[in-house]
């Protein structure tokens, strides 16, 4: 298959990228540099000469507070980008794999008593999570051929060359070299998940025709605190965790107090469950001491 690989240099993109080339895939790798998807002209000028079967989406507007200052930027890189990509794919017959968040449930009053799955009507709250929304829409709409896949948490070993934004991994473990205690919220429930995991899962999905909404995280769930505390704990760093409200923290975007996805749609088209959080937080923890 040949691919259009979209936020190539990302957290998500370093490892899908040679996930898709050992999967017998052609892959054409883009970074921000090279594609600006905001601009729809643009976007046909680097695509069009391209033999494409399928694009993947892995790039987005992805500073949570910095959107309530700026909707109309991460409205453009997440609401219309897609649409720009949708509407390109659908003219072409390619396909189109986009990514999106578990934020969409952020604005939900009441915790459901189960994981949220594809069929859960999204309530989202501040700028990100409803250009997040937007872009799904488009997609949904312009692209016959689509994958939407939902994620969560993101955290991938090419954070600690700059990619990114980084991640809570890589801040906790910053943080508790240069500090004894911390305090971390412990009233956000959710999945985060390992780049690698969700890249593998990925090139299972779009070897089939099951197109569709999909949820995909790491299995399990558990608060940001609860994570801090396996963190140093797998690293035997001496640091201890206070829990503290997201009120306490005070971050200027809203979020989720329960965004745990159910996978088991996913699950049941390729083949089985992403693995539990615990194993894919101790196997990135091995594998950052062989990283170059």
């Amino acid at each position: 298959m040949h691919v259009a690989l979209i936020g190539a240099s990302g957290q998500l993109g370093s490892d899908l990228l040679p996930r898709l080339q050992a999967a017998g895939h052609d892959v054409v790798p883009l970074r921000h540099a090279e594609i600006e998807i905001t601009d729809g002209t643009k976007v046909a000028e680097v695509l069009t000469p391209l033999p494409l079967d399928l694009v993947i989406n892995a790039a987005a507007y992805n500073l949570v507070d910095r959107a309530e200052d700026e909707p109309d930027v991460a409205y453009s890189v997440n609401a219309f980008g897609p649409r720009n990509l949708a509407r390109l794919c659908e003219a072409h017959g390619w396909r189109l794999l986009h990514l999106s968040t578990d934020y969409v449930f952020g604005g939900a009053p009441d915790p459901p008593a189960q994981p949220w799955t594809e069929s859960d009507v999204p309530q989202p709250c501040g700028g990100y999570a409803i250009s997040k929304l937007a872009g799904e829409h488009f997609v949904q709409a312009e692209c016959s051929r689509h994958f939407v896949v939902r994620t969560c948490g993101l955290y991938g070993l090419a954070a600690l060359r700059g990619a990114g934004k980084g991640n809570f991994v890589e801040t906790m473990l910053r943080l508790g070299h240069e500090r004894r205690q911390l305090r971390v919220v412990d009233d956000q429930r959710c999945t985060p998940t390992a780049t690698a995991d969700l890249a593998d899962a990925l090139v299972r999905l779009i070897a089939t025709d099951a197109f569709g909404l999909y949820h995909a995280t790491n299995s399990g769930s558990l608060t940001w605190c609860e994570f801090a505390r396996e963190i140093f704990r797998l690293a035997n760093l001496p640091v201890e965790v206070a829990p503290i409200t997201t009120a306490e923290f005070g971050a200027k975007a809203l979020r989720p107090a329960f965004s745990v996805l159910d996978g088991r749609k996913l699950a049941s088209v390729i083949g089985g469950p992403l693995p539990d959080w615990h194993e894919a937080l101790a196997r990135y923890l091995d594998s950052r001491d062989t990283f170059v």
